[in-house]
């Protein structure tokens, strides 16, 4: 078995892809200034909740694609020890 490499990809503001990094040398910092991966997307008859959420962390809406997804940013809005929130802030990719 060989080993696993994992690469993350991260967008800035306007949607630019900044780089591609080793998730390991991925600093924080660029992270946090990340824009979300993903857009969600609605139409009738969708099996799952999209929608935007209005957090009190960051001033801002904040994307979320499931309830399951909505329950954890209540849940992370509410702790007074949570920072920030980032809505699908990368793209993690893995090769074996």
């Amino acid at each position: 078995m060989g080993s696993v490499t994992a690469t993350v990809s991260i967008r800035q503001q306007r949607g630019v892809l900044v780089e591609d990094r080793d998730w390991g040398t991925a600093p924080v910092d660029l992270l946090q200034s990340a824009c979300p991966w993903r857009t969600f997307r609605w139409y009738k008859g969708q099996k799952h909740y999209s929608g935007t959420y209005w957090s009190a962390t960051v001033r801002d809406h904040v994307i979320y694609e499931s309830r399951l997804e909505l329950s954890r940013l209540l849940f992370a809005d509410f702790d007074p020890s949570v920072r920030g929130i980032l809505a699908q802030p990368f793209l993690l990719k893995t090769v074996l």
